[in-house]
């Protein structure tokens, strides 16, 4: 190695120079550190990972369709991997079939990952991994915890609760709930929290109509309420609905939150410029980013982890949801 020779020492020195081990003289060291910069070298990522069996590289399983919460999960982990040191290979797939699934862990694993975090984004996601037997650490993003790997997610029955609460504690007694897909984890979280909390208040459940998180799902859903009958108040499931939902309320010549009050959930960006701003639940995407790295990072170095972790998001009061008169 020219840097071992320009320095008058060895290969395993400079390596011990490189690695920052604190067994190097600092004489030594500086004579090490001189040599690099005289020579402009950069240690190969490829040889270090063969040496110490460390890539700092992590696969990312992302499934389901690119929806706002799920992409930015995976936009905020890879910020926070980068920030710890480490790279991200992802891949993604909108189908969560075992065998997809699997082999996507195949590639994954072929590219020497430390560590595998799967976006578990519906049941089937789970189900496809559950008993997979790898020799490295899989953690999951997924609001059920009951895989059999440590868990990552935002509580969303609890943020579910507090809408519903929210609306119960404005005066009304009729909240209906326009759900997500009946197979998404998320979806299921929030409207378990619905009928749990109506239940808790004596409060009359009425079946809720489920969308496809897509704006235009819930204008359809909107225009069925209305055929149905009057309604109060709405709790949705997603912003995206909401808006859908707003829409038609608005080609019928009703107005929010004056005839209905509406409280969605994700807080997208744009959620505060819709006619009216909507009130909404908050995900804070960028914290559960760190908490997933910070989860990986436990199991790596051999940390228990036993409890998911799990974060409530807040209520964010704008002028979609008012009080009865």
């Amino acid at each position: 190695m020219e840097v071992a020779r320009l320095a008058g020492v060895s290969h395993q020195t400079v390596s011990r120079v490189l690695n920052d081990e604190d067994t190097v003289r600092p004489q030594t060291r500086a004579k090490v550190e001189a040599a690099i910069r005289e020579l402009r070298y950069r240690p190969s990522s490829v040889a270090r990972a063969l040496a110490t069996r460390k890539t700092h590289t992590l696969g990312l399983v992302s499934t389901g369709n690119p929806l706002y919460g799920p992409a930015s999960i995976a936009l905020a982990f890879n910020g926070a991997a980068r920030e710890a040191g480490y790279q991200v290979i992802t891949a993604s797939m909108a189908d969560a079939n075992r065998e997809e699934i699997l082999q996507a862990v195949d590639v994954l694993l072929r590219q020497q990952v430390e560590a595998i975090v799967v976006i578990a984004t519906d049941q089937s996601s789970i189900e496809a991994i559950d008993g997979l037997e790898v020799d490295i650490p899989v953690v999951t993003a997924d609001s059920s915890g009951h895989g059999d790997f440590p868990s990552v997610s935002i509580d969303q029955f609890e943020g579910a609760t507090l809408a519903t609460s929210y609306l119960a504690d404005l005066g009304h007694r009729d909240i209906l709930h326009v759900a997500g897909p009946v197979g998404s984890l998320d979806a299921r979280e929030r409207e378990r929290a619905w009928r749990t909390e109506l239940v808790r208040r004596a409060l009359p459940i009425h079946e809720p109509l489920h969308g496809d998180w897509t704006a235009d799902s819930g204008r359809a859903i909107g225009t069925q309420l209305l055929k149905a009958g009057g309604v109060s108040a709405l709790f949705v499931a997603n912003d995206q609905m909401a808006l859908g939902l707003m829409h038609a309320l608005a080609d019928h010549g009703l107005s929010v939150p004056r005839d209905v009050s509406i409280v969605g959930f994700d807080d997208i960006p744009e959620a505060a410029h819709f006619t009216p701003p909507l009130t909404t639940m908050r995900q804070d995407f960028t914290e559960l980013g760190h908490r997933m790295m910070a989860t990986v990072s436990a199991v790596l170095d051999g940390r228990e982890v036993t409890q998911p972790g799990k974060t409530a998001p807040p209520l964010i009061v704008r002028e979609s949801a008012a009080r009865v008169s």
